[in-house]
């Protein structure tokens, strides 16, 4: 059965999605822009967005139950490539080894003018 998470700690969803829908044994979190609870770009730089935007997943684990730890893959979606080493940066303040399978690609925009969207799949079990 579909069960969908949020968490007030996060921003809400600004369209018809879930922050998470839980199936199953999965969860799947919908990206998570580096905005604050209130809808502001948490700082201009990437790393800034990056930390918001893991903040913001961590939130909506935790409403599911779940810790970054249960994190299984993630993708990241940057408008710049060349902000890939101070995502990372952060990256690494957010996941111990082993590290969660991820993806990374360049994009052409992103909403709200944000240069950092992550999204994430994580297991419950």
């Amino acid at each position: 059965m579909k069960e969908a998470f949020a968490s007030p700690q996060a921003p809400a969803a600004v369209g018809p999605y879930s922050q998470a829908i839980g199936y199953g044994d999965l969860v799947f979190l919908s990206g998570q822009l580096g905005l604050t609870a209130e809808g502001a770009l948490a700082g201009e730089d990437a790393a800034s967005q990056a930390r918001q935007a893991l903040t913001n997943i961590r939130a909506v684990l935790a409403a599911a139950g779940l810790e970054m730890k249960d994190v299984l893959k993630t993708t990241v979606f940057l408008t710049e490539m060349n902000d890939f080493a101070a995502v990372n940066e952060v990256y690494r303040e957010f996941f111990a080894e082993p590290y969660p399978a991820r993806s990374c690609v360049q994009v052409a925009a992103l909403p709200k003018g944000a240069k950092v969207e992550i999204e994430a799949l994580a297991g419950r079990g």
